[in-house]
């Protein structure tokens, strides 16, 4: 079990990308214990213009984790991501099927 700290506020967007992306990567359970930071001038000070910020247990944190490969990093310091979730998000779309084209049949076009 991951045990992570989210500093967070009410309604943060990101937070929430944030936490989903973190699921995502990790490689085990995630629990994650939401600090409030409008509440607190001193978290305010601190975090209002720099969440979303996770924390670990010794306190290391990451500012705005959203991009993949940055929080992807900081999960594998710790031992906690998994690569081949990484790997297939960072992959690039398949290209899609070609259409198949319109024809006519009796003076009506037709899509394939």
């Amino acid at each position: 079990m991951i045990k992570l700290w989210l500093y967070t506020t009410l309604g943060c967007h990101l937070c929430a990308q944030l936490e989903a992306l973190l699921h995502t990567l990790a490689n085990d359970e995630v629990v994650l214990r939401h600090i409030e930071i409008s509440a607190d001038d001193d978290l305010m000070a601190r975090y209002g213009v720099r969440i979303p910020v996770l924390a670990d247990a010794e306190g290391v944190e990451l500012d705005r984790g959203l991009d993949p490969k940055c929080l992807g990093e900081w999960l594998r310091v710790r031992g906690w991501l998994d690569e081949a979730a990484l790997k297939a998000l960072l992959a690039p779309p398949s290209a899609p099927k070609p259409a198949k084209p319109a024809f006519e049949r009796n003076g009506r076009r037709y899509l394939g």
